[in-house]
């Protein structure tokens, strides 16, 4: 059997990986603490859960439209009128099998051979795997905590050629935190003018800001930034529903939205219907008390283990502004940190995810969307690693 030659562009996730190798180890007895997983470590809220079983119990377990039934994207446009000030109909909406499902259409309806898409870096494992698979070529801009992981205007101008597709934002971003603010986003909008670039907007952790800091929806900049920009967004991160698979869009650019439309409808059709009814639930606003209940319990668990990986000696990390991650600076003890992360898991039981991954040496991830005690643990285990080598 040949497996098709497009597959050779694909690299296995790392993220993934380490936590499927911290899980076995787990299972054959050994004592493994995991900080490898994006994902909340709460329950989805019951009111949540409530409208699912309603949903089921109405007989709401039918196919739906391919895009999202109206309710469920009505409540999508409500939602971003309501927290950014956004203008959008029906037909600037899909929903799809969560934000990575999203993207992956986005990119297989856009991106031909040769075009480039420029991603920041440290980035979302996924972005460049997504663009080399649609035969693009990903263009990295690099940062580092010396520039809190963000990119400029002019590092944007600089990246821009001829073959430029689309320039990918994630914020707050996955695996460093940082958080672009509303001047940042307006220069990189002054610098696409006049240019066909698209701008995909990852906006999925949103809700999990810190330090009282507002979150800035690239789309709500100014109207041309509108204009260009698919905002990518779900319910995974801020709602603790990563099992649901609850992702959308939503753009101005109808053109785009039909052949979306088009696409999934030969792919996967529509998303599980009890999940739309239960997304109304969450875009509506009625468990923002539980994601407020969520948010501070990160921001604790934030504060103190900023403050503990910076008093370990080699280590320091700057604080994020939003997600639940600390992307750590490991420059002084190693330049390779795959072989730390291997390392620090077979001889601490500590799973964490290389920068190497993300597209950036000298780092490691550390998620802390897990209760207080394992953070406490995990990092006296990483002193004394990182002490003891």
């Amino acid at each position: 059997m040949k497996i098709a030659k497009r597959m050779e562009n694909l690299s296995p996730s790392v993220t993934m990986a380490i936590t499927a190798l911290g899980r076995e180890l787990k299972a054959q007895g050994k004592d493994i603490l995991s900080f490898s997983a994006g994902e909340p470590d709460f329950n989805t809220p019951d009111v949540i859960k409530q409208s699912a079983i309603k949903a089921i119990e109405d007989g709401h377990t039918k196919y739906t439209a391919v895009e999202g039934i109206i309710e469920t994207k009505q409540a999508i446009i409500n939602k971003l009128k309501r927290d950014h000030g956004l203008e959008y109909s029906l037909e600037h909406i899909v929903v799809s099998n969560g934000a990575k499902h999203s993207l992956f259409n986005l990119f297989q309806l856009l991106i031909e051979e040769g075009d480039e898409v420029i991603i920041p870096a440290p980035y979302w494992v996924t972005y460049p795997e997504q663009v080399k698979y649609s035969d693009g070529i990903p263009v990295f801009i690099e940062t580092d905590d010396t520039t809190s992981f963000k990119v400029t205007a002019q590092q944007v101008k600089a990246a821009i050629t001829d073959k430029t597709k689309v320039l990918l934002l994630n914020s707050p971003s996955n695996p460093t935190g940082a958080v672009y603010t509303k001047e940042e986003l307006l220069a990189i909008g002054e610098v696409l003018k006049g240019t066909d670039i698209l701008v995909f907007s990852d906006e999925m952790y949103e809700k999990i800001m810190y330090n009282g800091e507002e979150f800035t929806a690239a789309a709500s900049v100014s109207d041309d930034m509108y204009e260009r920009t698919v905002t990518i967004n779900g319910l995974s991160k801020s709602v603790a529903m990563t099992g649901w698979r609850f992702g959308y869009i939503a753009t101005p650019k109808t053109e785009l939205v039909r052949a979306m439309i088009k696409l999934q409808g030969q792919v996967t059709s529509n998303i599980n219907s009890i999940t739309q009814y239960a997304a109304i639930t969450a875009l509506e606003g009625q468990a923002d008390n539980d994601i407020e209940m969520m948010r501070k319990a990160f921001e604790e668990r934030k504060n103190i283990a900023v403050e503990s990986f910076n008093n370990i000696e080699g280590i320091s990390c700057i604080e994020p502004q939003g997600a639940f991650y600390l992307f750590v600076n490991i420059k002084e003890i190693t330049d390779n940190s795959m072989k730390f992360c291997e390392q620090l898991l077979e001889d601490k039981g500590v799973a964490v995810v290389p920068g190497l991954a993300f597209g950036t040496e000298g780092y490691f991830r550390f998620s802390f969307a897990t209760d207080l005690a394992s953070i406490q643990e995990g990092i006296k285990r990483i002193k004394d690693f990182v002490e003891n080598k």
